[in-house]
């Protein structure tokens, strides 16, 4: 009886990363480290910005615009942005950053031997480190504030994972498109403030009409913060058809920037 093997292609990603596991972790370190270096307060910054955010952000609703809470409340209104921010930030940090990441680290990408694929592993792992510190500030601020969780909380990694893989494609393909032209940068800078104004961070698909509903669902990032609300917030489970498919699509999306940048990451290393 043969045993099942998974395509080669499917798995390179996370066999080459286990390879340079040790790697990874030291840049990694290092990138944590080097974040806040020079300041005083050091790394009890990834503490203090999550908390002022949901402090500013609940007095923002409480004090100016109580009509938007008035029917969940405020600090459900205001959670219920937070957990938006969370997922969008942790993506929009990285989008906004790949495409100068081989720039930044040109000293490594220039020898031969490094493996440049790995800085995507690296960035990613750093920021999903400061969201899951924000995301703990969210846990203490709704139990501080009188809100509850439901079971489907343990769920979180179960989003957080394809979503992850989801960034780290768009992450390698912007690599190698901001090795070839510096304009990769600011297309960016200019795409993403569109783009958080078309996912639900400050709103729900169902406050949207249908028909523009539609057009929204068709960008992830969206549904992903949906799902997030749904098993933190309000203890309900994401379809599982919509999920499987938001998965798919996710892996779909790791793949294919994971094989453009190395089909061309000999090339790159002449160009930046």
């Amino acid at each position: 009886m043969s045993s099942f093997a998974a395509p080669p292609q499917i798995v390179e990603p996370f066999t080459r990363a286990w390879q340079h596991k040790e790697l990874i972790r030291a840049i990694a370190r290092r990138e944590f480290i080097s974040r806040f270096r020079g300041s005083m307060l050091g790394p009890l910054w990834a503490v203090l910005s999550p908390l002022i955010m949901m402090l500013t952000y609940t007095a923002i609703f409480s004090l100016t615009l109580p009509e938007l809470a008035a029917p969940t409340g405020v600090a459900n209104y205001a959670a219920n942005i937070f957990v938006g921010l969370i997922m969008f930030n942790l993506f929009s940090e990285l989008a906004y950053r790949a495409p100068m990441l081989l720039h930044e680290h040109v000293n490594f990408v220039k020898k031969s031997i490094f493996p440049s694929e790995t800085i995507a592993w690296t960035v990613t792992i750093r920021q999903l480190t400061y969201a899951g510190v924000a995301f703990l500030v969210f846990v203490v601020f709704r139990l501080v504030t009188g809100g509850s969780f439901h079971w489907t909380i343990v769920l979180a990694p179960f989003i957080i994972i394809p979503f992850t893989l989801f960034i780290l494609g768009i992450v390698w393909f912007l690599m190698a498109l901001g090795a070839f032209t510096r304009d990769v940068a600011h297309v960016m800078a200019s795409v993403i403030p569109i783009l958080m104004f078309g996912t639900p961070v400050f709103y729900n698909f169902s406050q949207v009409p249908g028909n523009l509903a539609i057009w929204l669902r068709l960008n992830p990032i969206g549904d992903y913060i949906e799902m997030m609300r749904d098993i933190t917030l309000h203890g309900r489970l994401p379809n599982p058809f919509a999920y499987l498919v938001i998965v798919a699509i996710s892996y779909a999306v790791f793949l294919f920037g994971y094989q453009f940048f190395m089909r061309y990451k000999s090339v790159i290393v002449d160009v930046i």
